[in-house]
């Protein structure tokens, strides 16, 4: 299973953005998602949790981004959004999703694991 994450871009203050996060597997496979998170990493400062998502739609957002960040998910199609408004410079950083999942391959192998998408630039100019 492999997370593509697009979306990223410049956006200048006050703008919008949306991120998507969606997990592709093996032909043939089936995928259930569970927990599935956005992080983003700004130079020089951690990795931080921006919101994640449960398999039942449960939402957790840093405090940071509360009232401006939306994560949604699809799951017939194996995605997760995280709409983001109200923009500002400090939201300048490397987006990455990460999942928790499960993968049914057709051979009847059951996986679980996690992974992560290759993260996505979001630069905010003020």
């Amino acid at each position: 299973v492999q997370l593509q994450a697009s979306g990223g871009g410049l956006v200048q203050v006050g703008g919008s953005l949306r991120l998507s996060c969606a997990a592709v597997g093996a032909a043939g496979s089936r995928i259930r998602l569970n927990i599935v998170s956005w992080y983003r990493q700004a130079p020089g400062k951690q990795r931080e949790l921006v919101a994640d998502i449960n398999k039942d739609g449960n939402t957790n957002y840093a405090d940071s981004v509360k009232g401006r960040f939306t994560i949604s998910r699809d799951d017939a199609k194996n995605t997760v959004a995280l709409q983001m408004n109200s923009l500002k410079p400090e939201d300048t950083a490397v987006y990455l999703c990460s999942a928790d999942f499960w993968s049914f391959s057709s051979d009847g192998t059951i996986v679980a694991a996690r992974e992560w998408g290759q993260g996505t630039q979001v630069t905010v100019s003020s």
